[in-house]
């Protein structure tokens, strides 16, 4: 999988720009705030249809601009994809082959992408929305259906909250989203137990290598609804919590209890790294944990996804660095950067080298 092509109209600080990659490395330098990340970014709108920056698509549309347009050509088992995004002011138009759909979820599964940049290395002792967010975006990526119950489950959690926030709360409306949260919400828990036991699988291995065997990962769901072995028990578990949970709920007028406020435990020999952990142990949890994401995509899709790293290299010390590109195989690999090193271009030599000034883009040597 790789893209071959990009187009960007009004994106950012983009006008208008072509540019064609090198199906196995792109490095993209250039000084601070011309475009770099700009550019990662619109790649990365073609897996999700959402950024990895924003929650707001108008703020991706270029000042004093009606409209922003993103179009792609990529290759999947030597398919080509054409996609196209048009984003407007409170409106966003998604084409696949020229044919318009309805809603993000069905761009999934024609573009798989793993970003890595300076906040993912953060991920392991920042707050618990970070760790969800990273399982929530590689469990869309995977299964377009997990996309679907998270974004019905927002919608629930808004609907319940906003009823209890009133002063007087219709207990036959309460129960009608008690059994939808129920149902919705077991279904997302049983999927991030299958997902976050695979992901500990798979990193135990990865930092394992990276440290030698000097230590021990291990990754564990912290949910505050013990994860049953079936749908059924799962929802039953699910709402025996909200029942008894009411008066707490009632009282601070939001629901308590559910996915919404799951974690991961991020352990190294037996010590919470989250809290105790030196800024070494937490950066290279968080790389196995990145590098966990391409294998595991791979593992469940057949397909190798895109690599981005957003001027994280730079971030890390010369070990890790030299870990992480000789861990990438097959990957189509972007790359920002102020500065190449000697270090990229000797071991990267398969490459195409782009200069992004003020948002364009210059193809280098």
């Amino acid at each position: 999988m790789y893209f071959k092509e990009a187009r960007l109209q009004n994106f950012r600080n983009y006008t208008e720009e072509k540019v064609e990659f090198h199906p196995k490395v792109n490095i993209i330098t250039g000084n601070n705030a011309q475009g770099k990340t700009n550019l990662l970014e619109a790649l990365y709108m073609m897996s999700l249809g959402k950024s990895f920056r924003t929650l707001k698509d108008n703020e991706m549309i270029r000042f004093d601009t009606p409209m922003a347009r993103i179009s792609t050509i990529s290759y999947k088992e030597d398919a080509e994809i054409e996609l196209e995004i048009i984003l407007e002011e409170g409106h966003k138009t998604v084409r696949i082959d020229g044919v318009k759909v309805l809603k993000n979820a069905d761009m999934l599964e024609n573009v798989y992408i793993v970003v890595f940049s300076p906040e993912d290395l953060k991920i392991v002792k920042e707050e618990p929305e970070k760790r969800r967010k990273f399982i929530n975006r590689e469990l869309c990526q995977i299964k377009p259906v997990y996309y679907k119950t998270l974004a019905r489950y927002k919608r629930i959690l808004l609907q319940r909250n906003t009823l209890l926030k009133q002063d007087n709360i219709n207990p036959d409306m309460l129960s009608v989203w008690n059994d939808e949260l129920a149902d919705s919400g077991a279904r997302i828990i049983l999927e991030r137990a299958a997902f976050i036991k695979k992901l500990d699988r798979i990193s135990k291995d990865i930092h394992h290598q990276i440290t030698d065997g000097s230590e021990k990962l291990e990754i564990i769901y912290e949910s505050d609804i013990p994860v049953m072995s079936d749908l059924p028990s799962q929802k039953k578990e699910f709402s025996m919590k909200l029942d008894s949970r009411y008066r707490n709920d009632i009282f601070r007028r939001t629901t308590m209890t559910g996915p919404h406020r799951d974690d991961l435990r991020i352990s190294a020999n037996g010590i919470d790294i989250r809290s105790f952990g030196s800024q070494g142990q937490q950066r290279t949890a968080a790389l196995s944990l990145k590098l966990a994401e391409i294998r595991l995509i791979k593992e469940e899709t057949g397909e190798t996804p895109i690599l981005l790293l957003d001027d994280v290299l730079s971030e890390l010390d010369f070990s890790r660095q030299k870990f992480l590109i000789s861990s990438l195989g097959d990957v189509q690999l972007f790359i920002t950067t102020t500065e190449i090193s000697d270090f990229v271009k000797g071991t990267l030599s398969e490459n195409a080298v782009f200069i992004i000034e003020n948002g364009r883009i210059i193809r280098g040597e």
